[in-house]
């Protein structure tokens, strides 16, 4: 547990020490900022207009506000994952300090977990910019609490499977632009599957409605805490870690 946390420090210390950290952070809070603005002014004259007209109509802020300010989050960050785990290993590879990190005295599942989870404390941390806007709503508003905690589990369960994913992905080939882009397509069709297999009732259909990473967001996002949508995301995430276990395995070989 200490390599584990000495490589997630080390990792997350490398992201803060160049302009990656701060401009994904400031990428996504003006532009969540100006969609919470516009969303929040769309509310009230829609609340307004309601009055208006006696009262007619839903006023709740967690399915007008929060729910689609939460769904455009997780859209944003699909493009932002690949950025984060582009660098993971294959700047290692790169640099020629993989090398150092596979004969140290350190298990290969240290190394990957601790990288791992120095990328998701990175994600973590531009997804709080979020929180500093939809906490202004609770100033001001009623929005019911647990709704949102249970879609921002959905959010990071979600970002930590993508982010295995682009670990994986990363851990193939030593051209981060090359990491980025592959990481990107791959979590594109996974967010894709559920659209391309919406109006199919055969059984492929349904493994790939169920594989869509959409799919069980969707319910988390609506404050629905389901085992099956948290259990999917866990064992996306074990499956790849472990692929990127055998991928460092297979580079140990080689070398």
């Amino acid at each position: 547990m200490k390599n584990i946390l000495l490589i997630c420090g080390k990792e997350l210390k490398s992201y803060f020490a160049s302009p990656i950290a701060y401009l994904l952070m400031a990428f996504f809070g003006l532009v969540f900022g100006v969609i919470l603005y516009n969303a929040t002014s769309q509310f009230m004259q829609f609340s307004f207009q309601s009055q208006l007209q006696g009262g007619g109509g839903p006023t709740d802020a967690n399915e007008m506000v929060i729910r689609p300010l939460l769904g455009f989050a997780n859209t944003v960050m699909l493009f932002l994952v690949p950025l984060i785990t582009m660098r993971l290993f294959a700047e290692e590879k790169k640099s020629g300090t993989i090398e150092l990190l596979l004969t140290s005295p350190v298990h290969d599942i240290e190394i990957i977990l601790g990288k791992w989870l120095g990328a998701t404390l990175l994600y973590a941390c531009i997804l709080a910019m979020s929180g500093v806007n939809v906490g202004l709503l609770f100033l001001w508003g009623r929005p019911e609490l647990k709704p949102v905690l249970v879609a921002y589990l959905g959010l990071l369960l979600q970002g930590g499977c993508l982010l295995a994913v682009g670990a994986f992905i990363s851990s193939l080939t030593s051209n981060q632009i090359i990491a980025g882009g592959v990481t990107f397509l791959v979590c594109l069709l996974l967010w894709l599957l559920s659209y391309m297999t919406a109006y199919n009732v055969a059984w492929w259909a349904q493994v790939g409605n169920y594989l869509s990473i959409i799919t069980h967001f969707e319910n988390l996002n609506k404050g629905l805490l389901s085992s099956k949508d948290v259990v999917f995301y866990l064992s996306m995430i074990f499956f790849g870690l472990f692929a990127t276990s055998l991928s460092l395995e297979s580079l140990r070989w080689r070398s």
